[in-house]
């Protein structure tokens, strides 16, 4: 008779730096784990400890001492079930990110992650040492090998566990979410598998750290790369399954969730990283400018999916060039979903600095500075509200806007939390008919009109920007694909709109350098995953 290794895969929302809380949080898990689904393995994800990433926090001299005091505490306090977790530790003075497997009190085994990224959001040979080897440990007479996140996407550590016969991998990630990943991790988990004709166990940590959102969606290969099971994606979950050793046999103790379309899990992100931002940061509550146009629209409706109406405060504040449908709309949209509103008018204000910069502007000719005037007046509104109440002010600039500078500086890019600042504008249209699709929550004119951001009389984006489908693939093979201003020519773009649209891009850098952070949810954001300077004699044909 064969034996049934039963695992237990904890997809756990964790706060960086918060060792203790983590610690907490893990021992729950494996109580829950070995007491009410009789566990033989608890799965946590990568640095689960510490939190991912904790970036320069692993330059601390305390950090050293507080992990060793939470492994000790997992090893005194977890009986009955056996624990693999994730932690940063020192080994002869170097510090490596491993993986640890605690079992009946004790530390019994190691192993270092040997394929360290450095690329994209990733700095992790900035802080750790590559560990060099994988290993093997038994349990209930199974042969099982450890892997940490970058290490599967590389033949070379689980061909090692090959060699060193190892029945079930069980590998620990931080794995950041963009749209399409699902897919990508599937693949390479699928060949992994069959390289080493062996099941894999792929738990991720769900949650959302600053820009980076984690999406969950653990997965379960079996040795002929067929998925076994998927978790839920965008929600923490404690999910089990058994597997036989000697048969290879591995098989879910629930049925597997379906993987989101990508409408629907770019704004779950999105929703993830609102909520995680204010939640873990203890704002209490968000506040935004409603100006009744697509991008403020589908932003409050975020907020209100993330935190409840009764934690969103929306305010309008029109001019005299505000049409009467916007203001309509956006008193519209507060009804729709419950948010507190309020309307003030920037006239006076906007006026009063007029007149005090009458003499400095005596002889020129009006031209954007009285437009950004009235951006600059809103930003010293919702920032007053925000000093006043605690609130966090979310901006509304999307991927589009943020990419040629289409923004006011202290003004609408004024405030925290940039909810759309990844995302291009024709996808902030999808976003839109994918939330009504699920109930009323924008205004279908707010959709159907043209975008404007009503600085002037008739004003619309379209007269200082092309035309957003072309834009918004113009910046995708600029800034994602690292395509040169001649290349995306030869895709058929006009040579005039190519060149304008990547100098707006190149020359803004300084502007971007000043705004929000925001949820990432592209391959490619403007974050920490793309660093350009500011000062550069750079061509933007080159």
């Amino acid at each position: 008779m064969t034996d049934t290794l039963r695992v237990a895969m904890a997809q756990l929302n964790f706060l960086v730096g918060d060792i203790p809380g983590n610690t907490d949080k893990i021992l729950a898990a494996a109580v829950t784990a070995r007491d009410q689904h009789q566990a033989d393995v608890l799965l946590c994800s990568e640095l689960a400890i510490t939190g991912y990433p904790p970036e320069d926090l692993l330059l601390r001299p305390s950090l050293e001492p507080r992990i060793e005091k939470a492994l000790q505490r997992l090893c005194q306090e977890l009986q009955g079930i056996t624990l693999v977790v994730g932690y940063p530790r020192y080994n002869e003075g170097r510090l490596y990110n491993m993986a640890g497997v605690i079992h009946q009190g004790e530390l019994i085994f190691e192993y270092a992650k040997q394929c360290l990224p450095n690329f994209q959001v990733f700095d992790e040979q900035r802080y750790f040492v590559a560990g060099h080897q994988s290993g093997t440990f038994s349990l209930k007479g199974c042969r099982i090998g450890l892997s940490i996140c970058e290490d599967i996407w590389h033949s070379t550590p689980v061909e090692q566990l090959k060699a060193q016969g190892a029945e079930l991998i069980l590998n620990l990630n931080a794995s950041p979410f963009h749209a399409g990943k699902t897919g990508l991790r599937l693949q390479v988990l699928a060949q992994r598998a069959q390289e080493c004709g062996a099941p894999i166990i792929y738990v991720n940590q769900f949650g959302a750290q600053d820009e980076l959102v984690f999406d969950g969606g653990s997965l379960v290969v079996s040795a002929e790369g067929e998925l076994v099971f998927s978790a839920a994606h965008f929600s923490e979950s404690l999910d089990c399954v058994d597997f036989q050793v000697g048969t290879g046999v591995i098989s879910p103790l629930q049925p597997s969730q379906p993987f989101p379309d990508y409408e629907a899990s770019v704004y779950q992100a999105l929703v993830t990283g609102v909520r995680d931002y204010v939640e873990k940061n203890r704002f209490p509550k968000v506040v935004l400018g409603l100006s009744g146009g697509i991008d403020s629209a589908v932003t409050a409706a975020i907020a209100v999916d993330a935190l409840g109406p009764e934690r969103v405060e929306v305010v309008m504040m029109p001019f005299r060039y505000t049409a009467s449908m916007s203001v309509e709309d956006a008193e519209g949209q507060a009804k729709m979903l419950g948010m507190r509103y309020s309307a003030i008018s920037i006239e006076p204000l906007y006026d009063s600095f007029m007149q005090q910069l009458a003499p400095a502007f005596d002889g020129l000719k009006p031209d954007t500075t009285e437009e950004n005037l009235q951006a600059r007046c809103r930003g010293v509104l919702l920032m007053a509200i925000s000093n006043k109440t605690g609130a966090l002010v979310l901006t509304t600039g999307n991927k589009s806007e943020v990419a040629v500078g289409y923004s006011t500086l202290y003004g609408d890019m004024a405030g925290g939390f940039d909810v759309l600042k990844d995302v291009p504008k024709t996808l902030v249209y999808r976003l839109a008919n994918y939330r009504n699709s699920l109930s009323p929550a924008i205004p279908q004119r707010v959709i159907d009109r043209p975008p404007s951001a009503e600085l002037a009389p008739g004003q619309q984006d379209q007269d200082s920007l092309p035309d957003y489908a072309d834009l918004d693939r113009i910046l995708e093979l600029y800034v994602e694909r690292d395509f040169s201003a001649h290349a995306i020519i030869a895709e058929g773009f006009d040579e005039a709109v190519v060149q304008r649209v990547v100098r707006l891009v190149d020359i803004n850098e300084y502007k971007r350098r000043q705004a929000p952070i925001g949820p990432r949810i592209t391959q490619r954001g403007f974050g920490r995953d793309r660093r350009y300077p500011i000062t550069s004699g750079w061509r933007p044909g080159e």
